[in-house]
């Protein structure tokens, strides 16, 4: 019941504050890719090796679960391409509303 809840609520993401104070991860940045995903990003995998990856990123703002893969990736890798501070801003804000409405949780 309470994963049930951290999980409906994108709190069992919070354990990962801890690799962004030890320097793994960012705030905002593509999703960690797991091995087996790698061959679905295509050209696209190297644009993913040069940033870190965030605990929220563009895909977690733009629908999540309510994209495809290829849509996934093509939103990951616009973001490293334009990375701004003002775009890290912008999905932060959009990051707390959707956690705080609960769309697109698993």
């Amino acid at each position: 019941r309470i994963g049930n809840l951290l999980r409906k609520t994108s709190l069992d993401e919070l354990p990962q504050i801890l690799n962004v104070l030890k320097g793994e991860m960012s705030l905002v940045g593509p999703r960690p890719i797991v091995q087996k995903e790698v061959p679905r990003f295509g050209y696209s995998i190297n644009d993913f090796f040069i940033v870190r990856p965030g605990i929220t990123g563009l895909w977690q703002v733009s629908g999540r679960n309510d994209i495809d893969y290829s849509e996934r990736v093509r939103l990951e890798a616009w973001y490293v391409r334009n990375w701004s501070l003002w775009l890290d801003i912008t999905i932060l804000i959009r990051t707390v509303g959707i956690v705080l409405s609960r769309s697109g949780a698993y």
